[in-house]
């Protein structure tokens, strides 16, 4: 009896199998879905109240939830995606192939604001720990370890970033990413293929992912199949940034191969160049070694790591400094396919012929959930426990004055802090890009211009010669004007 006791502790902490006649018919350890469902309700709390906070409190990073609630405004009212935050006119399928946005027209309809996209995001990512967490407690019949790399998951750095990054298209993705690697853990070619296909739809690079799921299908044996989907990854990228983004665009090409071709200071450099660069830069290694390390490092014994090397990929080639590190949400999607690689990683060691390898395999579970959890002391969860993260200061106030000064129907040019605040009952302009547009309103944050601007009015007069505009709103930070 002690020692089922003990074995069974085992098997509880290290992820082995438990005892023979546990298993469901197809192979796989029970796993009931409640437990998982409960966690991503938590995680999903956590994700929105944070992105809420932050939109309440006009703590928006970028200009990215304005477009997108522009985008999806239009879907929702039978509308071309026109962005005029992009630029007056601006069609978005002509800068990034997104149209999987379009899914959320009904959510818009029922809560038009972007607050509902915000939401959409938090529970598509919370999904992604139902996935990790059931398969992981299925492959390595443990529920210790399900929830442990669930957890993991929910509290992983790619993920806690893109929450604070606000809305973006990527969230589909990620369940989507998780739901292929589960199939291809569970060897259900079919599925595999079906969960990955729609990825085309999300963002044109995800072209070339779905081309790695048939490297990887086709490394299984499933040649035939693998091919197919290859081929289709390829083809499907090459369509969208060569001929459909092309033919909705402005410009009639893919605007983003100068993230490549350029440096910094905008001068051409060669291919090679940017190769030598991008192995040259210590915060592209640093962002790899971090990916990996969150696994202990035993994803790199599954095939399925090969997933991020499309997305690496790219953003080791990019010239632009916000593809590198750990911040934003360009990570977001590689975070179910790493933690579902060390699944897989795990389940492979055990047969290994090296005693300290399998030793590992067995420790590797806890001490990746244990790394999630002290990570996440320095990720951006943790503001949802100070007291100041809640409290409405002076400049928060005056915000809501500005966009309250804004008659709702009306044009209005505004910066980054304003914007996504007026997308859902006005047409928006961003000051950066509204040559060509005289907007019935200005809405201005004085201090988020390189000085502190003192005359709101003549600094109107410098953007918009063309028009006279007074003033009917003013504050310390803020500035509204409406056009004579």
């Amino acid at each position: 009896m002690l020692d089922v006791q003990n074995r069974s502790a085992e098997e509880a902490l290290t992820g082995t199998p438990g005892a023979v006649g546990t298993e469901t018919p197809d192979g796989l350890s029970p796993a009931p879905l409640r437990p998982y469902l409960i966690l991503a309700a938590v995680l999903c709390g956590l994700y929105f109240l944070y992105s809420w906070v932050q939109y309440a409190h006009f703590r928006t990073p970028s200009w990215d939830l304005g477009i997108f609630g522009q985008s999806v405004r239009a879907y929702a009212e039978f509308r071309a995606p026109v962005v005029d935050i992009k630029g007056p006119g601006f069609h978005i399928l002509g800068d990034h192939f997104s149209p999987v946005t379009a899914l959320l027209a009904p959510l818009y309809w029922i809560w038009p604001s972007p607050v509902s996209l915000l939401f959409a995001q938090a529970a598509l990512f919370a999904s992604g720990a139902v996935v990790v967490g059931r398969t992981t407690q299925q492959v390595l019949g443990s529920r210790a370890a399900g929830i442990g790399l669930a957890v993991a998951y929910g509290l992983s750095w790619g993920i806690q970033e893109a929450v604070k990054s606000d809305f973006h298209e990527i969230a589909f993705a990620v369940p989507l990413l998780a739901l292929t690697c589960r199939a291809l853990l569970l060897g259900r070619w079919t599925a595999a293929v079906a969960w990955s296909a729609p990825l085309v739809l999300v963002k044109e690079d995800m072209g070339l992912t779905v081309s790695m799921v048939g490297v990887v299908l086709f490394l299984k044996g499933q040649k035939r199949l693998g091919a197919a989907l290859a081929g289709f990854g390829a083809a499907a990228f090459a369509l969208t940034v060569l001929v459909l983004i092309p033919a909705a665009s402005r410009v009639g090409e893919y605007d983003y191969w100068s993230k490549i071709e350029k440096t910094g200071e905008g001068a051409e450099t060669s291919f090679g160049q940017v190769v030598g660069d991008a192995l040259a830069s210590g915060e592209r290694w640093e962002m790899v070694f971090f990916l990996l390390a969150i696994t202990g490092f035993l994803a790199l014994r599954s095939p399925l790591v090969l997933l991020v090397l499309p997305t690496l990929g790219w953003r080791f080639l990019s010239q632009d400094a916000n593809h590198w590190g750990m911040h934003w949400h360009y990570s977001a999607i590689l975070m179910p396919v790493v933690f579902l690689a060390l699944v897989d990683g795990v389940r492979s060691v055990r047969t290994s012929p090296r005693a300290w390898l399998v030793s590992y395999g067995k420790v590797v579970v806890p001490v990746a959930t244990a790394v999630a959890l002290v990570l996440a002391a320095n990720l951006p969860l943790r503001e949802l426990l100070k007291s100041e993260t809640y409290r409405t200061d002076t400049r928060t106030e005056q915000a809501r004055a500005a966009v309250a000064a804004v008659p709702e129907g009306a044009s209005v040019e505004a910066d980054v802090t304003l914007l996504a605040h007026l997308t859902a009952d006005h047409r928006v302009y961003w000051v950066g890009t509204s040559k060509g547009a005289t907007p019935d309103y200005l809405a201005y944050d004085l201090r988020g211009w390189s000085q502190q601007v003192s005359d709101p009015v003549q600094l109107a007069s410098q953007l918009h010669p063309e028009a006279r505009y007074e003033l009917t709103y003013r504050s310390d930070g803020f500035a509204v004007l409406k056009r004579v």
